[in-house]
């Protein structure tokens, strides 16, 4: 099964691809052997979401807050770098912004990704460059 998240994501797709009930079923069918998206596996999902993105779906990404320009604390641009790289470290497609913040917490005393201190970032950044590499 997978989750209501998924399913909203697959009849935003749908929409957005202009396909009616019929075409979108027999995808369904087609792709992963099933009438309903209630009936899809992980697997089936992703095969049909592979396929929507074939047919140009680009689902959009929920990129975090943006503290700004602040003098003395991480740039925007740093910021979105960590962010991608947590991202990517973790194979997410979603940013868990509180196992992030628990990760500067622990190794760089900050509470949060906005109270990041300039110096501090590209330390942070560098960090999960390494950790990146190491788990390629």
């Amino acid at each position: 099964m997978i989750s209501k998240r998924q399913k909203t994501i697959l009849h935003v797709a749908k929409g957005k691809l202009g396909l009616d009930d019929e075409t979108y079923r027999l995808a369904l069918v087609k792709i992963a052997g099933v009438t309903t998206s209630n009936d899809l596996t992980q697997e089936g999902f992703e095969a049909v979401m592979g396929f929507f993105d074939h047919c140009g779906f680009k689902p959009t990404v929920a990129a975090g807050a943006s503290y700004g320009n602040r003098p003395g604390f991480a740039s925007p641009a740093q910021v979105e770098l960590i962010r991608s790289l947590w991202m990517e470290v973790h194979h997410a497609r979603d940013l868990d912004e509180g196992a992030l913040n628990g990760w500067l917490r622990k190794f760089f005393k900050v509470s949060s990704l906005r109270f990041l201190p300039a110096a501090t970032a590209p330390k942070a950044i560098t960090a999960l460059k390494v950790w990146k590499s190491r788990a390629a």
